[in-house]
């Protein structure tokens, strides 16, 4: 059998089962290595990945678990996690991934067919950017970009180097998300008109960071690539970094980018006309920069609105859920939880219909809240690759779905509402604002298509 028609006989057994796991989710009686078993390729996807500490080491195991794909690369400036890694994989496949301190070198490598980027904010666009240069398809976990210029410059790139580019939006392949979607596109609720997304969580202080000796093993200006460096301090890796804008994006673009996504999907909207937000650092003083506490609030020419509502520092529960979106139309409402799973009712609060997953989904947690459903998003890629698949979060909609909540995170920096051309969401005539629709790089890191 020659290579074409070896990776077709590959993908007709891949979409087949993919199907079935679609139509319904993993079926009862057959479990999730059973359904791993049904499919056996021809011939592998060859994954690297970059940024394995936490997000990163989930997706590694992902990756390798799927029964077409092979995680040949494992990259990360900090020796102190990739060898964990490496032990985690391994229990997943038979080979053994070769590691790398710098990304760059395991691009080198004709052997790489995705390269799937975990690493914090500032390193998504630019790394996604040399993947695609590199002749590498990609898998980009959220936000796809530290800034929206970046995001355009993924858009461009995408149609310049004809790679493929799937944001990890994974809630876009959840089964019963998506048939929850298609309800409310048919009118389970009459129009609806206004959408809620929100998060919370506990989160404590990350104090006053001290000056020290970079940990033996952390390659620090290699972590900092293209951002302009800063001096190390002890409350900035491995996760704090989320807390302050040179590197991070706050909880609006790490969480919030999912809500905000599945309200952008089921109100049928691309670019707002005005962007306001609202909050702060409230609950401890420290180094963090971002809000812990924010309400985004985004109005659409289509005579709809939704709004975002972040709490790091207080976990209270809204509609029962740390994490959800809810639609509100003409006839009832629309409630998406934080796992596969929703919930209808009507204008008098009666719950009229529900649908559960079998399986408990944690959001809180930061590494892998859902790994038997981001499967899905990943076989999606891998479907995509080989015959051309539609992404369920293609760079242009995950580019889309990520500017509206950086467009609320400037108004917040700037302190007062956006408006916005809501056919290329651009901001207005606000010089202050514009100046942070891009960044400055570190010499010799600049983006460049």
């Amino acid at each position: 059998m020659d290579k074409i028609n070896s990776r077709r006989d590959f993908l007709h057994k891949a979409t087949s089962a993919t199907a079935l796991i679609m139509a319904g989710g993993i079926l009862p009686g057959f479990s999730a290595e059973s359904y791993r078993r049904i499919i056996g390729a021809n011939e592998k996807i060859r994954a690297s990945v970059m940024g394995v500490n936490s997000r990163g080491a989930a997706l590694a195991q992902n990756f390798a678990w799927q029964n077409e794909c092979d995680v040949i690369h494992l990259c990360d400036v900090d020796s102190r996690v990739i060898e964990k890694c490496v032990s985690a994989v391994q229990k997943v496949q038979d080979i053994k991934p070769e590691v790398f301190a710098d990304f760059r070198k395991s691009l080198e490598s004709k052997d790489v067919d995705v390269m799937v980027i975990a690493t914090p904010d500032h390193w998504h666009a630019p790394a996604a950017l040399l993947a695609m240069q590199a002749g590498k398809h990609v898998y980009l976990e959220k936000p796809c970009s530290h800034n929206p210029r970046e995001g355009e410059m993924l858009v461009e790139a995408t149609a310049r180097y004809k790679k493929s580019v799937q944001m990890g939006n994974q809630r876009r392949s959840w089964p019963n998300v998506i048939q929850a979607i298609e309800e409310l596109k048919g009118g389970i609720i009459g129009r609806p008109y206004f959408g809620k997304g929100w998060y919370t969580n506990n989160r404590e202080s990350i104090g006053i960071g001290k000056e020290v000796s970079v940990p033996a093993g952390l390659n620090w200006d290699l972590w900092q690539g293209p951002a302009p460096r800063k001096t190390y301090k002890d409350n900035i890796v491995h996760y704090n970094w989320h807390w302050f804008w040179h590197w991070g994006t706050g909880e609006a673009l790490n969480n919030g980018t999912h809500m905000i996504d599945l309200l952008r999907w089921g109100l049928g909207v691309d670019y707002p006309v005005k962007v306001s937000s609202n909050g702060g650092r409230f609950h401890f003083k420290d180094d963090w920069e971002t809000p812990d506490t924010q309400v985004i609030n985004l109005d659409f020419k289509e005579n709809v609105s939704m709004t975002w509502e972040g709490r790091s520092c207080n976990g209270r529960h809204v509609e029962g859920s740390s994490v959800g979106v809810e639609f509100y139309g003409e006839k009832g409402s629309l409630v998406i939880s934080g796992g596969n799973e929703y919930k209808v009712y009507d204008l008098k609060n009666k719950l009229v219909k529900e649908v559960k997953d079998s399986k408990e989904i944690d959001p809180r947690d930061a590494a892998n809240p859902a790994g038997h459903l981001d499967a899905l998003h990943i076989r999606n890629l891998f479907s995509n690759i080989y015959n051309g698949e539609k992404l369920k979060s293609d760079i242009d909609s995950g580019h889309k779905s990520t500017l509206l909540v950086q467009l609320g995170n400037i108004a917040q920096r700037v302190g007062h509402s956006l408006e916005i051309n809501p056919e290329t969401g651009y901001i207005l005539k606000d010089k202050e604002a514009q100046k942070l629709w891009s960044r400055e790089y570190e010499k010799g890191w600049e983006m460049k298509l």
